[in-house]
């Protein structure tokens, strides 16, 4: 029995087999001429089968006509199947009764295998035949074509409902093709066995139909009848979808309802292949567990496969063919045994720079065609010009899903066989990893597959019909986010033991911007805290997914990262007007976040990389807002980064890495903060501190104002201590904000360093010298400008005060040209000194307070 064969011939006969048309004048429209060629090798024109166009020639009433001929065609066929599982039924009775005769035809037993589940299977035809009839308005003496049903609402009738029914019973051909064999053979056995039963089996009569004609059948035939018509449902249902307009009530429901029929004839062909699989360790038989599209990259070339996982190993396959009629067939690529298999997540691969153009140029392109089929479809055009358009929206979205994934999953077999493959998404990525690693310590070993046979049977036992595009959705719901959506992600809680985490983010819908984004990682810490905020452009999208991500604590290879938990959370504009904070469980770990949505018309994505504004060398102020924070990255990723592996550094912040390599960072903090951060546990620790102290050298102001200065000055003559602490407090907090807050951040992180100084030998005392001449300016340093005099009698009077201070500031700082005087750089050191004495200083704030409603469940957005 081959269910499949039977499908595809039944395909062919009515020339629904595959996409009529390549369609490559569209992709020499979107790709340019030169493109053709490669994306013809592609798996996305394989899929015609199961993927009915609505014919893109034909006026919209054209359509519904055709449409009514369709379904009146369909109910002829329901009839004749009707009529076929009444002569199936025929002899049933009086077998039953012969059964209990001294003279059995057949036995009891026999009996019931032989009709078993017939009589349930033509209840259920009837009941939707009947129905069906009812809503086309046609007379229960009358032939489909000898009534036409009047009125606009009769002519096209929704019927949807009654297909999705209908096919949500299909359950019920479970048992008889599972029991078709065993009634075969008994048809078979008895017919050589009992004369009599021969008789009846080679010759039933259909009763007489409206032209008072008679069918004969053989019984073996009439029980062919229910698999021949649960291979021609999905069928069936392709062409109805296909004759069904796009806003008809009925086309999301006869979508529903195919789905439903290709997953059951899908179950059907995988359960008829495994009862021919080899059975493996501990009596499990092969079985196919998952399958999808990815990306195999081999030798620096990306190449759209087929990727199946059984129960026992990965195959990866090439699909081909499928177009112009062809029948699909699947092509071996390599396949890896699940035992002893590894698994690691590779680095997140960087696009070289003409193809991030073409990534940029692609997403413009797709921007462009999904504003025309919105403004199209306000118009209410006809179906051809919007299919042609979601035809080229396809394959912009399959070209990006080809040549731009950033994710990698590294597969090493025992025998040394490795293989990547690649996804867009992080989330999807891991679903894979997480269903190879439940599988790969199941079995001990694996029976060597017959390749040839075990790829041809992939076209059967396929369930992913091709990528998951947007644009295969072909709607635009009121419920789908097209705007800004921000995200801040504050905190976590809940581990057991420290760890170093990040938080990834990734919003669903269209790839015209980058939705995704990723948090610095935290320090090692059984509460990481965060508290950063992310503008991601979104159209379409309905959900956001999270990962919780581990990173190694020391300087590893991102062998070392380790994804520990997902989430995912549907997003309710509604609810989203104000920031919303909410908890999302990643396994172990609650991380507190906060929403917002704001909808607005989105611009044009840009063609070329957008210019990064520059980190270094502007007002802090400028990048604070430019950034949406109140202590800049730079900042707070150096600082993290030296608290993660300086605090046992000797000399640190005193000894500085080579200068080349500082300034090698500071140009990749001015072109990409995020990729800066992303890269610095890859570099020497001191180019860190050294890139750190440079941000403040090159502030065009210091973080303490120089109108400050003087004040400072004279509050450090102040020799009553608690007047002068908060004297010099209260000069901090009249500072701005942005400054406040980020001379807060450093003070903590200088004290923290300073808490180990027997192994950095960096007292408070040192760390003052080191940072005082950039975060405490006088007037006249600021921007090389002359400014009123400081009173310098009122310096000499502090640095008197403490000439051992005064010595050490001294020696520890040699003044460049332009520089102040030792006795200027001493004030400037004894503020810091002093602020950092401070055992009580305010906690920095590294966002400003966010607008929002009321705290939330966590089930009220989820």
């Amino acid at each position: 029995m081959d269910v499949y064969k039977e499908a595809m011939d039944y395909l062919q006969t009515c020339n629904i087999a595959g996409v009529n048309e390549t369609e490559t004048d569209l992709v020499e429209d979107v790709f340019g001429a030169e493109a053709e060629d490669s994306f013809t090798t592609t798996a996305l024109q394989a899929d015609g089968a199961d993927l009915p166009e609505t014919p893109t020639d034909l006026s919209p009433d054209v359509l519904l006509d055709r449409r009514l001929q369709v379904l009146q065609n369909i109910l002829k066929h329901e009839q004749q199947y009707l009529s076929e599982l009444e002569t199936l039924l025929t002899p049933m009775k009086a077998l039953k009764a012969s059964a209990s005769t001294s003279q059995p035809v057949l036995s009891s037993q026999q009996v019931e295998t032989l009709f078993y589940q017939v009589p349930e299977l033509r209840d259920l035809h009837r009941d939707f035949y009947s129905r069906l009839r009812d809503r086309l308005g046609l007379r229960s003496d009358l032939q489909p074509d000898q009534d036409k049903p009047q009125g606009q609402g009769a002519t096209h009738p929704p019927v949807g409902d009654l297909f999705l029914k209908m096919v949500s019973q299909l359950g019920v051909y479970r048992g008889f093709i599972d029991n078709y064999e065993s009634a075969v053979d008994i048809v078979r056995t008895c017919t050589q066995a009992e004369p009599r039963f021969r008789t009846l089996a080679e010759s039933m009569m259909s009763s007489k139909g409206p032209d008072n004609s008679r069918t004969e059948y053989t019984l073996e035939a009439l029980l062919y009848k229910p698999l021949d018509r649960v291979t021609k449902t999905t069928l069936v249902l392709h062409d109805l979808l296909k004759h069904t307009p796009l806003n008809h009530p009925d086309h999301s429901l006869l979508q529903e309802a195919l789905r439903i029929s290709s997953s059951f004839l899908s179950g059907v062909n995988e359960d008829s292949h495994c009862k021919r699989a080899v059975t493996l360790s501990k009596g499990m038989r092969r079985q196919l567990m998952r399958d999808g599209f990815v990306v195999d990259m081999c030798e620096g070339e990306h190449s759209l496969r087929h990727l199946f996982l059984y129960t026992d190993l990965l195959l990866c396959t090439k699909l081909k063919g499928g177009a112009a009629g062809k029948p699909a067939q699947y092509r071996f690529s390599w396949y890896l045994p699940l035992p002893g298999l590894r698994l690691f997540w590779g680095p997140v691969k960087e696009r070289p720079v003409d193809l991030q153009q073409r990534v940029l140029a692609m997403r413009g392109k797709m921007f462009q065609i999904r504003e025309e089929l919105q403004q199209r479809g306000a118009k209410g055009l006809g179906p051809r010009t919007l299919d042609r358009s979601y035809k080229k929206l396809q394959q912009c979205e399959l070209w990006l899903f080809t040549h731009a994934p950033l994710f990698s999953l590294e597969l090493h077999s025992p025998s040394g066989k490795s293989h990547t493959i690649m996804l867009p998404s992080l989330f999807e990525l891991e679903e894979w990893r997480d269903a190879i690693e439940s599988l790969r310590g199941k079995n001990q070993e694996t029976v060597p597959p017959d390749l040839l046979a075990l790829t041809s049977s992939c076209v059967k036992l396929r369930m992913t019909q091709q990528p998951r595009l947007q644009s295969l959705l072909q709607d635009f719901r009121d419920e789908d986010l097209r705007g800004t959506l921000g995200v801040v992600v504050h905190s976590a809680c809940g581990l057991q033991y420290p760890a170093s985490l990040s938080v990834h983010l990734e919003a669903d819908g269209y790839q015209f911007f980058d939705n995704a984004a990723q948090t610095r990682p935290s320090l090692s810490s059984l509460e990481p805290q965060w508290d950063e905020e992310f503008s991601l452009l979104v159209d379409g999208a309905h959900c956001l997914r999270l990962l919780s991500v581990k990173h190694p604590e020391s300087r590893e290879s991102s062998k070392g990262v380790q994804v520990l938990a997902r989430s995912c959370i549907q997003l309710d504009p509604a609810l989203l007007k104000r920031w919303r904070k909410t908890t999302v469980s990643l396994g172990p770990v609650e991380v507190s976040i906060s929403l917002r949505y704001s909808a607005h018309p989105l611009v044009p994505p840009s063609s070329t990389p957008t210019q990064q504004p520059p980190v270094f060398g502007v007002h802090i102020a400028t990048l604070a807002q430019q950034e949406g924070v109140l202590v800049p990255h730079v900042v707070r990723s150096c600082a993290e980064e030296v608290e993660r592996r300086g605090l046992e550094e000797v000399g640190i912040y005193r000894i500085s890495g080579a200068t080349s390599d500082i300034q090698a960072l500071k140009s990749i903090f001015n072109i990409n903060v995020r990729d800066a951060m992303s890269r610095l546990r890859s570099l020497d620790v001191n180019t860190v501190s050294g890139a750190l102290k440079l941000y403040f050298r090159e502030l065009p102001e210091s973080l303490i104002p120089a109108e400050h200065f003087q004040n400072l000055a004279a509050a450090l003559d102040i020799t009553d201590v608690s007047i002068k602490k908060e004297a010099i407090l209260s000069i901090l907090h009249s500072c701005p904000d942005v400054n406040r807050n980020t001379f807060l951040f450093l003070l903590h992180h200088l004290q923290r360093v300073a808490e180990r100084q027997h192994l950095n030998k960096m007292s408070l005392l040192n760390l003052a010298t080191v940072f005082g001449p950039s975060l405490v300016r006088p007037p006249a340093m600021m921007l090389g400008q002359s400014a009123p005099q400081v009173d310098i009698s009122q310096e000499v009077v502090v640095q008197v005060s403490d000439r051992s201070l005064y010595s050490a500031v001294v020696l520890l700082h040699t003044p460049s040209p332009g520089e102040s005087h030792p006795l200027g750089v001493f004030v400037q050191v004894q503020v810091v000194f002093f602020y950092l004495q401070c055992q009580d200083l305010p906690r920095p704030l590294a966002l400003a307070p966010l607008e929002r409603e009321d705290e939330e469940p966590a089930d009220t957005i989820l």
